[in-house]
């Protein structure tokens, strides 16, 4: 290190270089308060990137496993929206390449809107396929949430491109599989897979809702995308239900 390196510079190199561990250690002993508080930032910034790869290949852990046991086309399926009190149930189902740029992936609750539009736009242009389906609030009605959710991602498998081999599903498995499956509880949180898929999941329904804040105004569908929220039920009391509210779900009966 050059001693008439400023901590401005030493910062900078910090930023913007690869840097010798070495120089780093160096920088730990420097008598100046300020030098050492950067090593210490930039270490931490190190063991941050560290976890975060380690996270990021652990999320692929199940894909590994049935692709070594021979299953090339493994499908992610996810749902989004079972709680709420209106819209659609829409379930997506993803194959990614092994070669996917996996970066920011994650269970897209955890994600800000404009995370989840990022990366549905790369999921949509680098998968191998991607497929979509959506059952609504009066078919939910008719056979209940859950028998919802299973049709929804049936109509999702079938309109892949592509057929899997393999399914990796958030929480639950499907009935009578025509496909070998597995259910991975939060899975959306270890499986790349799954997480493309709740990424898709959510952004398809909600760009939905949007649209149904149009049709059906006063009720706020943009902002709760029908969950229950205060202002969803003060609408239910001042507006009564609408078409797309589900009436067999309790908040909404008890309105009728």
């Amino acid at each position: 290190m050059k001693a008439t390196e400023t901590i401005r510079q030493i910062e900078c190199r910090l930023q913007n270089e690869e840097v010798d561990p070495n120089w780093v250690k160096e920088l730990l002993l420097d008598p100046r308060v300020g030098v050492q508080s950067r090593a210490k930032a930039y270490l931490r910034r190190l063991e941050r990137l560290r976890k975060e790869q380690e996270r990021m290949n652990n999320l692929w852990k199940f894909e590994r496993t049935y692709w070594q046991n021979g299953y090339p086309m493994i499908a992610g399926l996810d749902e989004a929206g079972r709680g709420p009190l209106a819209g659609p149930v829409t379930a997506a189902a993803v194959i990614l390449p092994e070669n996917f740029d996996v970066s920011g992936l994650d269970d897209s609750k955890k994600l800000s809107a404009e995370a989840r539009q990022r990366l549905r736009h790369r999921i949509e242009q680098e998968a191998i396929a991607v497929g979509v389906g959506m059952v609504d609030a009066s078919t939910i009605d008719e056979i209940n949430i859950l028998q919802a959710t299973y049709l929804a991602m049936r109509q999702a498998l079938q309109s892949l491109a592509v057929q899997p081999n393999f399914l990796l599903i958030d929480a639950i498995e499907l009935p009578e599989p025509s496909i070998p499956q597995k259910g991975i509880i939060k899975g959306d949180a270890l499986s790349h897979s799954i997480a493309a898929a709740s990424i898709i999941a959510k952004t398809v329904r909600d760009e939905w809702m949007m649209k149904a804040a149009e049709n059906f105004p006063g009720y706020g569908f943009d902002r709760h995308m029908g969950y229950g929220t205060a202002e969803h039920l003060g609408a239910l009391d001042e507006l009564g239900p609408c078409d797309i509210h589900r009436r067999s779900f309790g908040p909404v009966t008890n309105r009728l």
